[in-house]
């Protein structure tokens, strides 16, 4: 009866020992996966211990930094279509507003700039045909009517001060939720990259789309060497910045 349970006692504590053993030996392989810190090492991980003590901490980092290699991706590319791509994988990730922002930024400020042309159209109806025939109709004073439609190079003149000093700005951020989320983000970037943006006040720009109002975060009243080297220094430290045309 005794050797029955000394053999049963000395099963159980060879049983223990291997068991000790097996997590002492996963423990320092979890060590040396966190020390290396990369996706291979975190799948070599999983793939020796599927079900160990470590696997969802395991599955959470390899998500991270797929994640993180991702944006990285997506920032280096810069473009709409790479910040798009880079939300469609990841709706609800870490860098997911930032990625919204960016398309924003994108959507609302990189269309050509159409003030010039707008600015122009006015510029014929002043002294063209039609200002002739109305004034002749009144039989008031037609020489002097007649007179002030010749010189109709003044307006092209005129229309050349839109891209002079303090007509540019730049665009930096576009919110769906409200004008505080816009004034928020000011505060935030001033405490991040105070020497760039010292000085500088923002403006809150709402715009109406399809979708519903936009707030836009920009600066104004800069000119353009200015608000383009702003953009360059800030895209230079991973901030989106767009650069903003007179009139737009």
């Amino acid at each position: 009866m005794k050797m029955v349970t000394n053999k049963a006692v000395l099963s159980l504590g060879l049983a223990l020992l291997l068991t000790l053993s097996a997590c002492s030996r996963q423990q320092s392989d979890w060590e040396k996966t966190r020390t290396a810190n990369t996706a291979d090492a975190y799948e070599l991980f999983l793939k020796k211990y599927p079900t160990g003590e470590f696997t969802a901490q395991a599955n959470a980092r390899i998500k991270e930094l797929y994640e993180e290699r991702d944006w990285q991706k997506a920032r280096d590319t810069d473009t709409q279509e790479a910040y798009q791509a880079f939300l469609k994988q990841y709706p609800e990730g870490k860098w997911s507003e930032e990625a919204r922002i960016r398309v924003e930024n994108f959507t609302l400020a990189q269309a050509p700039p159409n003030a010039a042309p707008a600015g122009s159209e006015p510029a014929n109806p002043p002294g063209g045909p039609a200002a002739g025939p109305a004034a002749a109709a009144a039989g008031a004073a037609p020489p002097p009517a007649a007179a002030k439609p010749a010189p109709p190079a003044a307006p092209k003149s005129a229309a050349k001060p839109a891209a002079t000093e303090g007509s540019y700005g730049i665009q930096l951020g576009a919110f769906k939720s409200s004008a505080d989320a816009a004034n928020r983000r000011w505060a935030h970037l001033t405490k991040e990259y105070p020497k760039l943006l010292a000085g500088l006040s923002p403006t809150v720009s709402p715009k109406k789309g399809a979708s519903g109002t936009l707030y836009r975060l920009q600066v104004t009243g800069l000119t353009e060497k200015h608000a383009s080297a702003l953009c360059k220094s800030l895209k230079a430290k991973s901030q989106g910045c767009v650069l903003t045309h007179p009139g737009h």
